[in-house]
């Protein structure tokens, strides 16, 4: 235990951050406050008192907006008996700040795509008094406006306000209820805290929430509006709070509040780069007739140098495919290899080409290379690593003077003497964990097991690779739920793929990557191309390398593979497609917009956006709209879901191009579904370019 508190993520300054309400927002005990949290902050709660469990994910999208993502248990809460696993989201947007004599006031929303069993609304003030007093005060409808209610004051403006509608049961989940927003009886609520040290928080709230349901079915007791809490809060962004609800029941939450920009071991756990090589006057005159282009004014490649470099690459864990001498300047196609960050990959590889080139060489054109594909190229001069390596304000400097430019040229180069030979293998032997979640029987399910990865690149761009699986242990096959759907079950049916026991092939695929123009990049997939589907997909994407946006279209055809994942398929076949426009906003906003045919043969949209940090952790959240109706649909309405990606250098400290990277769905359903092709080309591309790499260049001198 002690090893694992010392690694988690550093909190944000105590007295920066909020404390946390039952619901996992920042608030009171059951009711909201007006404070938000610090931009870009995740906070992970579980609040638990007898009967009822919410576990939260809230994130900080904005400095003035939250976003809430929630799964509960309400035992016996269903009009049948059964417990309740309810999955909710909530939105609060802080509309004015506060001032010398006003309070912040902040707008939100709970449960307004879920259930409704949490449904409510909110407008609430918050001020700070000093001393460590806070107070918040405000008005609530839906579950906020149950207690000590009154005529809706809205209604001075539309008679449509004094009347809440609502979902007609718990089939119609997953619809946003906007005949309900801000409608029907309403209640005012309020709060106090005081912080009297950095470590204490002592909260007294009075709740406008009477818990009718709970009480009626739940055996829950209200005997008060008045609800109290007392929070202890660690150094390390963990709160353990302590409350009494409502006079009858007690309970605790426990708050996991980090910035996700800020590693558990930010300042690194690799080894030192090696320093700049400073020439001398006498060292570059002497090397002033040395690397002239060759017969033709072709690049020269020195088998001697390419080794040299090669080695001092190797050491640093970067691939040199070759080194090109032309004139003053040099060309060295590289592989980030382990290193997750391109603009690291690059500043360690100048810092070699100055300790291995002879003096005369002036220039370094750094390519990076993925999958055999020459995607930007990177112009340092010598002269800047040698003049910026120990200045204050290297970073911003050095991407200042950096010139970038696209690959496209080099994609067929073919140098004489290179020394890059093909095929290459590789492999990899690791374990797996493969999670379900939210299945009402059991709702944490978790297969695990071994994994073995075999690739070999026959040539630049041509990839034949495969991936097979062995479970050890888990407990995936053992779910019952069989689909329900109207559609054809393109995806309901994935818990079928979990009853094999025998080896899993997850894809066994050849692959194309190639440029067909300045700016343009393609792929072809064909084989098993994912654990459900196996057939050809193809794809062109239009990138300029300093460009923030991005077209793509992708077009397949697939057949859906047997449930056993061997070699045989289903009668299931369908030609799908997309056209998708990808737009980095800066700051780490990245949106995307994909529209075409769906697996099911259903016509849409999927709208997504998602927030990277520099170090690579990335957090977003995606909805699709499709032609297929609610009802058709099933329980969910809509595909949707939010999705994560943890570097495991982030966790570890150490340069690694390896993630943990997780998509949740609150239902797993047919509409709005695609195919989950590997190296998609916006993916392989967009961090080798300016707009990205400028968001991690900070490393470029680690």
């Amino acid at each position: 235990m002690p090893g694992l508190w010392l690694a988690l993520p550093p909190g944000a300054g105590a007295q920066d951050r909020p404390t946390y309400s039952t619901y996992g927002t920042p608030g009171l005990i059951d009711m909201p406050t007006a404070e938000m949290a610090p931009d870009g902050q995740l906070a992970l709660s579980s609040a638990y008192h007898d009967g009822s469990l919410k576990n939260t994910l809230t994130f900080q999208i904005w400095p003035r907006v939250s976003g809430t993502f929630r799964y509960s248990w309400f035992q016996e809460y269903l009009s049948s008996g059964q417990d309740l696993y309810d999955r909710s989201f909530d939105l609060a947007v802080l509309l004015f700040d506060e001032g010398s004599w006003t309070p912040a006031v902040a707008i939100g929303l709970r449960d307004f795509g879920g259930t409704g069993v949490l449904a409510s609304e909110y407008v609430v003030g918050t001020k700070h008094l000093g001393r460590g007093v806070t107070v918040s005060a405000g008005i609530g409808w839906g579950r906020l406006g149950t207690y000590g209610s009154f005529d809706n004051p809205l209604g001075v403006i539309s008679d449509a306000f004094d009347t809440r509608g609502g979902f007609d049961g718990i089939e119609e989940t997953g619809q946003v209820s906007f005949d309900s927003f801000f409608r029907g009886p309403a209640a005012l609520f309020g709060g106090v805290e005081w912080r009297p040290n950095e470590r204490l928080s002592f909260k007294a709230e009075y709740s406008s929430d009477d818990y009718e349901t709970e009480v009626e079915r739940m055996g829950f007791e209200r005997r008060t509006p008045l609800n109290f809490a007392a929070t202890w809060r660690t150094p390390r962004g963990v709160d353990l709070t302590a409350y009494a609800l409502h006079g009858a029941q007690f309970g605790m939450v426990a708050t996991l509040a980090f910035d996700p920009g800020r590693a558990p071991f930010p300042s690194g756990r690799e080894p030192a780069p090696p320093p700049v090589y400073r020439i001398d006057p006498a060292s570059a005159a002497a090397g002033a007739s040395w690397g002239q282009a060759g017969a033709g004014g072709r690049p020269v490649v020195d088998v001697t140098l390419n080794e040299m470099a090669r080695q001092a690459l190797d050491a640093q864990r970067i691939t040199l495919d070759f080194l090109t001498i032309e004139g003053d300047a040099a060309t060295a196609r590289i592989q980030a290899g382990a290193y997750d960050s391109e603009a690291q990959a690059i500043g360690r590889t100048a810092r070699i080409l100055t300790r291995t080139l002879p003096p005369k060489i002036g220039t370094f054109d750094i390519v990076l290379v993925r999958q055999g594909l020459p995607l930007s190229s990177v112009r340092i001069r010598r002269a800047d690593m040698e003049e910026l390596e120990f200045a204050p304000d290297n970073s911003w400097q050095s991407f200042a003077r950096a010139q970038f430019s696209d690959a496209s040229a080099l994609s067929s180069l073919s140098a004489p003497g290179e020394v890059t030979t093909y095929p290459a293998f590789d492999w990899q032997l690791s374990t797996y964990l493969s999670p379900s979640y939210f299945d009402p029987d059991q709702p944490v399910r978790a297969d695990f097991g071994a994994q073995l990865s075999f690739g070999v690149d026959l040539a630049p761009g041509v990839i034949l690779s495969t991936s097979l699986r062995q479970k050890i242990v888990g407990n995936l096959d053992q779910v019952e739920r069989r689909s329900d759907s109207v559609l054809p079950h393109v995806r309901s049916d994935y818990a079928l793929y979990d009853k094999t026991e025998g080896l899993e092939m997850t894809h066994l695929t050849g692959e194309y990557f190639f440029r067909p123009g300045t700016d343009l990049y393609g792929r072809m997939t064909a084989g098993y191309l994912e654990r459900m589907y196996a057939g050809l997909s193809t794809e062109l994407l239009w990138k300029p390398v300093d460009s923030p946006l991005a077209l793509g279209a992708e077009l397949n055809h697939v057949a859906q593979r047997d449930y056993d994942t061997g070699f045989g398929l289903l009668d299931y076949e369908v030609t799908t497609g997309h056209v998708s426009a990808y737009y980095d906003f800066g700051k780490g906003y990245l949106g995307q917009v994909d529209a075409g045919r769906y697996l099911a043969g259903d016509w849409g949209a999927t709208f997504s956006l998602d927030r990277e940090f520099g170090n690579g952790f990335t957090l977003g959240a995606f909805f699709t709209l499709t032609d297929v109706s609610f009802d058709d649909f099933g329980e969910g309405s809509f595909d949707k879901g939010i999705r994560f990606v943890v570097p495991l250098s982030w966790i570890a400290g150490e340069p690694s191009n390896r993630a943990l990277a997780q998509t949740i769905r609150p239902t797993t359903r047919d509409g709005g579904q695609r195919l989950a092709v590997r190296n998609r080309l916006y993916g392989l591309v967009r961090d080798t370019h300016a707009p990205e790499m400028q968001d991690d260049w900070g490393r470029f001198w680690r």
